[in-house]
C-alpha cells in the first residue's frame, strides 16, 4: 500500500509541475529517469533562484542603510539676517575682584591651597558680603570681564554701536556677551552686502593685567590670553567652548562667513523631538526661573559639583560610544574664512595709545 501511495504522489508532483508557471519547473519533474537535460535544467533553476535572492537581499540591506540625496541650490537675495557673534574673555575672573572668600570657594577649581603666595593684594568684600552665601550667578556677574570696560569701539555697517547693543550670556568661560542676539525686542540686524565696512567691526581690550594667576593645573587652568569667538544663529544658544575660535591680543581678524542652512527633503520644519538615548534616559524640563533657595547646606562650588548626580560625568566620558544625536531637520550653519595682521602697527602705536589712555607699551 505504500508503495502504491509513493507512487500515486510523483505523478501528481510531475503533472502539478508540467501545469506550474515558474519557468523550467517542468523541465526538471518530467516522467521518466532523471538525465542529463533534466540536471542542466535544475542546475540553471537554482543558479537563477540564488541570483533572485541575493539581488532581493541586496536591496533589502540597501534599503536599510537609508541612503539619502543631498540638493543644493543657489539663490539671490537682497537682504539677509545677520548672524549672531558671542565672544567670551579666556580669564573668567578679574584680579582686582577677587577677595579672599572667594578665593576659598574657588581655590579648589584654580588648585589654590590657603597659605600659597598670591602675588596681589585681594579685594574688600561688599558690605554684608561675608554672611551672604555664595550666589554663583552673582559671582560671575560681579567679577566676569566687564563690556563697559573691554570694549573700546564698535561700529555695525558704519554706524555706532554700543554695550546697549550686546546681551550676557554666560558659559563656561563665565560672563560673554552677543551681539545682534535678537533679544528683548530688538530686531534681528539686517545685512545686504558683504565686505569690509558692512559688518560687524569692535576693538577689545582684554585686560590681560586683570588676568588670575596660575597656581597649578586643572580642569579649569586657562594659559591662554585672548577671546574666543563663536557666529551662530539667534535660534540656538553658544556653544562656545567646543565651536568657537580664538583671537590673540595684539593681532586684528577679518572673518568672512556663508550662511548654510541644511533641511530635510520634501520641506520639513522645525527639530526632531529628542531621543530618550541622547542625553539623559529620561529627560526633565526646567522652567526658566532661579530656583528658591532652600534649607539645605551650601559649601564651596566644587562640593556642590560632586555632590550631583554623576550623570553629567558620564556622558562627557561615554558621549561618543552612547550618545549619537539625531541630525536636525533643519539647522543653520556658518562656514568660516579667517585671516588677520598685527595690531598695531609701530606707525599707530603712538596715536593708539593716546586715543585710548594706555601706554605704548601696553597697547604693543
Amino acid at each position: 500500500e505504500e508503495e502504491e501511495e509513493g507512487a500515486g504522489a510523483a505523478p501528481d508532483f510531475v503533472s502539478f509541475a508540467s501545469s506550474c508557471t515558474l519557468h523550467g519547473l517542468s523541465h526538471i519533474f518530467a516522467e521518466g529517469s532523471l538525465g542529463a537535460r533534466q540536471a542542466l535544467w535544475a542546475l540553471a533553476f537554482l543558479l537563477c533562484l540564488s541570483l533572485f535572492l541575493y539581488q532581493v537581499a541586496d536591496r533589502i540591506a540597501y534599503y536599510l542603510q537609508y541612503h539619502h540625496l543631498t540638493l543644493l541650490r543657489e539663490e539671490g537675495s537682497p537682504q539677509m539676517t545677520f548672524p549672531a557673534v558671542t565672544f567670551c574673555n579666556t580669564n573668567p575672573a578679574r584680579l582686582s575682584q577677587l577677595s579672599r572668600r572667594d578665593l576659598l570657594y574657588l581655590g579648589p577649581l584654580l588648585d589654590y591651597e590657603p597659605g600659597m603666595e598670591l602675588g596681589f593684594t585681594p579685594a574688600q568684600p561688599g558690605p554684608g558680603g561675608e554672611e551672604e552665601p555664595l550666589d554663583l550667578w552673582g559671582f560671575f556677574n560681579r567679577t566676569c570681564h566687564q563690556l563697559e570696560d573691554m570694549l573700546l569701539s564698535c561700529s555695525y555697517r558704519g554706524q555706532r554701536c554700543g554695550p546697549g547693543d550686546f546681551v550676557a550670556v554666560f558659559t563656561r568661560y563665565g560672563k560673554c556677551y552677543t551681539f545682534n542676539a535678537g533679544q528683548d525686542g530688538k530686531p534681528r540686524l539686517i545685512s545686504m552686502k558683504g565686505g569690509t565696512g558692512n559688518g560687524l567691526e569692535i576693538m577689545l581690550d582684554i585686560q590681560q593685567d586683570e588676568y588670575l594667576p596660575v597656581w597649578g593645573e586643572t580642569d579649569e587652568t586657562s594659559f591662554e590670553a585672548g577671546i574666543k569667538v563663536q557666529i551662530h544663529s539667534q535660534d540656538e544658544p553658544p556653544l562656545i567652548d567646543q565651536l568657537g575660535f580664538g583671537v590673540a591680543p595684539g593681532s586684528q581678524p577679518f572673518v568672512s562667513c556663508q550662511e548654510q542652512r541644511v533641511g530635510t527633503w520634501g520641506g520639513g520644519s522645525g527639530m526632531l523631538p529628542p531621543t530618550p538615548r541622547c542625553g539623559t534616559p529620561n529627560p526633565i524640563p526646567i522652567p526658566p526661573r532661579r530656583v528658591e533657595r532652600g534649607t539645605q547646606p551650601w559649601g564651596p562650588p566644587h562640593h556642590l559639583l560632586t555632590s550631583l548626580s554623576p550623570r553629567p560625568d558620564f556622558l562627557v566620558e561615554k558621549d561618543n560610544e552612547y550618545c549619537v544625536c539625531e541630525m536636525p531637520c533643519n539647522v543653520t550653519r556658518y562656514g568660516k574664512e579667517l585671516s588677520m595682521v598685527k595690531i598695531p602697527s609701530k606707525a599707530s602705536a603712538k596715536y593708539l595709545a593716546k586715543k585710548y589712555n594706555k601706554s605704548e607699551q601696553y597697547i604693543g
